[in-house]
């Protein structure tokens, strides 16, 4: 089984306890991806996992709910996606801190050439969030105001997945 470096989060804590680990990737099996991650989107959701104040990972664990990458392997009975595409995901599972990890096929997004791996990396939940909220929670009409804070509540760091984002 090849492996690969992850952040892994074995106790809530500061920063700190967010360690670069090597942990083991193997194939992919029915339904899902191998995908080697681009970028990898930081969210205040993850801070919070981090610190102890969600627990929503089971510890140890490898953090992050979003990132985008290109799928290095297709598993069995995957459909519309080929060793190469550029995808992004949003994963309540957690894993995105890794240089590479398995995916279930259903989370992957294609992306089209014109949004970056670092675009989809770091606004994907915050676009869908968004975009719930003005259309779903409540659908925006003509003449209304909305107030928009924690706009800039993310970002993602291409590269190594021991690097901070600036």
């Amino acid at each position: 089984m090849a492996s690969t470096r992850a952040i892994m989060l074995r106790e809530p804590g500061g920063p700190e306890a967010l360690r670069l680990e090597d942990v083991a990737v193997g194939a992919p099996g029915r339904g899902q991806l191998r995908v080697r991650h681009e970028a990898i989107g930081v969210n205040f959701h993850d801070t919070y996992v981090r610190s102890g104040l969600y627990q929503t990972l089971p510890l140890p664990g490898i953090p992050g709910l979003e990132a985008a990458g290109v799928v290095v392997t297709v598993g069995e009975g995957v459909e519309g996606f080929h060793v190469g595409d550029r995808i992004a995901y949003l994963d309540k599972s957690y894993g995105g801190y890794a240089e590479e990890r398995l995916l279930d096929a259903d989370l992957a997004i294609t992306l089209p050439d014109g949004i970056s791996t670092a675009l989809a990396g770091s606004v994907l939940l915050k676009g869908l969030t968004a975009g719930i909220l003005a259309t779903r929670v409540h659908p925006a009409r003509a003449g209304e105001w909305a107030l928009v804070h924690a706009a800039a509540g993310g970002c993602s760091r291409n590269g190594s997945p021991g690097s901070a984002c600036a």
